[in-house]
């Protein structure tokens, strides 16, 4: 989409993983290095630094570093939350309230790759928060404007499946 000196931004297609995991499918970092290397004929090894992170189902827009100075400070804008991100989701059904705020707090099994809702004390558990509002229902499915504010592992997936109710279109993990 975009690209400069300092940063490069694609679309992440959905069912791709940002990095490379156990699966050792193909991934959006080694990708994007491949394709640097390639276009700009390079030797050795390409440097691009991950910032932000996109579940493995979801698809969207990614920003990548494209040197160690714009990394840390993309890095230190989402730390002081500066920098925007926006979601959408669609949801299967349609929430009770038209817009509201999730707070919650959840924990992640990391052998099983999964997060539940947790209670405040247990030992793990982080405190999520969002904001979303409906933009749109028609039939079974609701298009959600999502405001991430934590910003948790799957935490957009778990709130809208156990709090709302409302699964994300096509994820079966949630």
């Amino acid at each position: 989409i975009y690209e400069d000196n300092h940063i490069i931004v694609v679309i992440k297609p959905y069912n791709v993983a940002v990095q490379e995991d156990d699966s050792k499918d193909l991934d959006m970092l080694t990708i994007i290095k491949d394709y640097i290397k390639e276009r700009d004929n390079k030797p050795g090894n390409v440097f691009l630094g991950l910032v932000h992170r996109l579940d493995r189902p979801t698809g969207g827009v990614m920003v990548f570093a494209k040197t160690s100075k714009a990394a840390s400070r993309l890095s230190k804008q989402i730390k002081d939350k500066t920098m925007r991100k926006k979601y959408f989701c669609v949801v299967n059904g349609k929430p009770q309230l038209a817009s509201n705020r999730l707070v919650t707090y959840l924990k992640k099994d990391e052998k099983t790759n999964t997060v539940k809702i947790a209670p405040k004390l247990e030992l793990g558990a982080k405190e999520a928060i969002l904001d979303y509002e409906v933009v749109v229902s028609k039939d079974k499915y609701s298009l959600i404007d999502v405001n991430l504010i934590t910003g948790r592992s799957h935490q957009i997936r778990v709130q809208m499946s156990a709090q709302l109710n409302a699964t994300i279109f096509g994820d079966f993990k949630y």
